[in-house]
Formats: C-alpha cells, structure tokens, sequence
C-alpha cells in the first residue's frame, strides 16, 4: 500500500508539475517554486561570492567590473521587456577572478563571470553580452527550476524502485542523469542560445559576435566531449544553429542602435 501510494504521489506530482514556460512556450516539469528557486540560489550564490571574497578572488578591477555592469545593466533592461517579472528581481553580478572559461545566471537574476573567459579569449563587449544574455535567458526559460524539479523527480524514482525490486537503486542515479537529465539539458542550452542572442540584439549588440564567441570557445576547448555525453550542443552545430539565427536578429539590433 505504500508503494502504490508512493507511485501514485510521483505520477500526480509529474502531471500536475508541467508547466509553460511564459518566454519559449515549452511545458516544463516544475516541482520547484519560483520563491524556493530563487531562495535557494540567493544562499548560494552569497556563499559562493563570500567564499571568492574571503580567497581574495573577487576581481579588484574597477575597469573591468564597471564594463561587465555597464553591459549587464542594458541586458537586465532588456530580460524585463522579454519576461516582465524579472524586473522585480534583485538583480547582482559578480566578477571572479579565476582562469576558468564560464558564467552563469540563477534563478532571481544572481550572475558571475569569470575573468578567465574575458581574458583567456579577449572578448568584446559584443560578445560578453553574447555570453550573459544566454547565462541570463536560462534564468528567464526556467532551467534552473527544472534541473532542480527533474533532479527531484529522477531520485524520487529511484528511491520507488528501491523498494519495488527490494535493494538500493540510487547508485543507479549517474545513468539516470545521463539517460534523463543530459538531452533536456542540451535543450536547455539550445533555447539559450536562440533567447540570448536575442535579448543582446534588443540590448544593441551586434549577433555576429555570438559566432566570433563560439569559433573563440572552440578553439579553446578543443571541441570538447562528443555531443552525447555533453550538456552543450556541439561548437560546430551551436555556430550553425547561431548562423541561422544572425539574419533574424538583425533588424532587432539594428533598430536597437538606431
């Protein structure tokens, strides 16, 4: 009886979950909050600066931290028009000064990037607003609710089939992150990069520098891990997808500057 109770929580919590997403009109499975989601990535994401302030890698640069912000604040602007309730968000990014090729956006607008990426590849402004509009779409698109709702769901089966096959299955849940979490995760990155290309044009940056991005992030990770087994598309199918997109957003940057 609890079994099938327990079945019957996790069927109910799946349908009940789906959700569209008000900026790309996907259904989503969203067993978060947008309250917890955004709780949750505050603790996180003050933990995470505390922790780069007390090892002394918050960037120091005033240049560099006044021209992220300066290319943020017009993206923010934008991500309002895109999806109205982030302008209530208490928006914040931070720099850190760490030689990894990376940034991201959490839930409730909290964002960092890393000067290594800035540096390693000599970005243009262009082109770090290519990198934070689609680190900032992911929060827009809900990605970050439906990892943490598709990660709650994949360990709550597992733990139901526990108790149907009489013996521990969690140590199943690196294949069920593969098999599950990784092609929506691919997904995840596509729809980011057609939103963010679009929230830069609308913030007046040119859509070419989303191409020049990804041939520089290529040739620095060396196309990286076949496609399959990656949460990112791969380079060669991200710049195609990106090419075709250029000439939509064309007049979309071009009214913007004008």
């Amino acid at each position: 009886m609890k079994t099938l109770f327990a079945v019957i929580v996790l069927l109910a919590a799946g349908l009940t979950g789906c959700q569209t997403n008000p900026v790309s009109g996907r259904s989503q499975l969203v067993l978060v909050s947008e309250e917890q989601a955004q709780a949750s990535s505050a603790q996180a994401y003050a933990q995470t600066v505390n922790e780069a302030q007390q090892k002394g890698k918050l960037s120091t640069d005033a240049a560099l931290n006044a021209r992220v912000k300066r290319i943020t604040d017009r993206l923010i602007v934008q991500a309002g028009t895109m999806y109205p309730p982030s302008r209530s968000w208490k928006w914040s990014v931070a720099v850190i000064d760490e030689p990894t090729l990376n940034a991201w956006c959490m839930p409730g607008g909290k964002m960092a990037i890393y000067t290594g990426i800035i540096t390693k590849l000599k970005l243009t402004d262009d082109e770090i607003a290519q990198v934070m509009g689609h680190e900032i779409s992911h929060a827009l698109l809900g990605h970050g609710r439906e990892r943490m709702s598709r990660a709650m769901a994949t360990q709550g089966g597992l733990q139901i089939g526990s108790i149907l096959a009489g013996r521990d299955l969690t140590v199943l849940a690196p294949v069920a992150d593969i098999a599950l979490t990784l092609p929506n995760s691919r997904e995840s990155e596509s729809e980011a990069d057609r939103y963010g290309i679009e929230l830069a044009a609308r913030a007046g940056y040119d859509p070419h520098a989303a191409i020049s991005l990804w041939e520089k992030m290529s040739q620095a990770s060396g196309n990286g891990p076949p496609q399959f087994l990656s949460t990112h598309p791969a380079p060669t199918n991200r710049i195609q997808a990106l090419n075709a997109l250029v000439p939509k957003m064309m007049p979309i940057y071009e009214k913007a500057r004008n």
